[in-house]
Parts: structure tokens; sequence; C-alpha cells
């Protein structure tokens, strides 16, 4: 028993430095951009492991969302319909730690937005429940008469845009002068503007902590 968990373990340790060494790569280089040979190379493994766990780079691609893609950006509980304002203040703090965390999967997402590449329906099979669930929350702030917007659909495109395309995206870098914000006040920063983007009217400012 000991020599099979031993086993088990080693198989673990080499699919979780190859996953690492995927994503690394992916994300600074791009899909098309990086080889197999690359990935085992940087996970320090045999090149023949990639295709024996995963069955190529399509799979692996496939399993370091399944890895590392966080299931916390689905809210979950009844306040997140009876309390939209403090439902999206709460999505917002956990979008916004998501993204500071995890840099590399953040670019992948950027990526496959920007090209529409082959792989965008894996981004989406994740992204998609986390949309809805906004959308639900967007939808309900209206009814409730918290939240003022003429159109569902332009106002989730355009308050996902800004929040999916930070400042890190680099695309306007030439023009960006200010130093990097904190996480707290990146928080604050996106919380005002998708509360004034949606028409609330209330406290823009963030909660002070993630409340489940």
């Amino acid at each position: 028993m000991g020599s099979e968990a031993a086993m088990e373990s080693a198989e673990h340790d080499v699919k979780m430095r190859l996953l690492l060494a995927a994503k690394k790569l992916f994300s600074r280089q791009g899909f098309d951009g990086t080889t197999v040979r690359q990935i085992c190379e940087e996970a320090g493994a045999n090149v023949a492991l990639v295709s024996y766990y995963f069955g190529g780079k399509d799979n692996i691609y496939r399993a370091l969302f399944d890895m590392s893609f966080p299931e916390s950006l689905l809210l979950e509980g009844e306040h997140v319909k009876r309390e939209p304002v403090k439902a999206i203040k709460l999505l917002i703090r956990r979008v916004v730690a998501y993204q500071a965390g995890d840099p590399e999967l953040v670019r992948l997402i950027q990526q496959e937005a920007a090209h529409l590449s082959p792989r965008v329906a894996i981004v989406q099979k994740h992204l998609v429940p986390v949309w809805q669930m906004a959308r639900e929350i967007m939808e309900e702030g209206r009814r409730q008469g918290v939240f003022h917007f003429r159109s569902l659909d332009n106002t989730f495109l355009y308050v996902w845009g800004g929040v999916l395309f930070p400042r890190d995206f680099g695309f306007f870098a030439p023009v960006v002068s200010e130093p990097v914000p904190s996480p707290e006040e990146k928080i604050a920063d996106v919380t005002r503007f998708v509360l004034g983007a949606l028409g609330y009217a209330g406290d823009t400012e963030p909660d002070a902590k993630d409340i489940p």
C-alpha cells in the first residue's frame, strides 16, 4: 500500500508540474507558440508524459482551466437574489482577487477573448456560468429599482469588458501614468465604476470583507 501511495503521489506531482509549466508558457508565448517539448522541459519531465497523462496539448490546456479556474466566483446563497448590491460588491472583490492571484490564467482568458481561437469554448465553459449569474444579479437589481440602465446586454458587455481587460492588460500602457493601485484600491475603483455604470445611487464603497 505504501508503494502505491508513493506512486500516486509521484504521478500527481508530475501532472501538477506539467500543468503549471503549460500555464506559464501558454500565458507568455501563446498556445500556438508553445510546444509539448517546451512544456516538458519547463516541468523537468519526459517529453512523452503530456500525451501519456493528458492526451496532447489541447487536453492539457483544457485540464489547466479545470484545475485553476476559481469556483468561488459563483456566488451561492439567497442573499444573491435578495441583495443585488451586496452580491455585485462581493463578485467584484472575488474577481479582482482572482486576477491578482493568478495573472497567468487571466492572460490566457484575455488571449482567447481577443483572438476567438478554437479554444474559446474551453474558456467559456467556465466563464458562462459566472456571466449568467452576474446578469441575473443586474436584472434583479433593476427589478428592485436599485439599478437603472436601459439595456441589460449592453451594460453587461461594457461592465464585463472593463473587468476582463484591466490595467495590466498592457494595451493602454503608453498613456497610463499613475502608480499601480493596491488590491484594495483596485477593488474600490472597480466597485465605484461598476455601480456607477449600473446607475446605482447609493453607497458605492466596497464592503470591508468577503461575506459568504
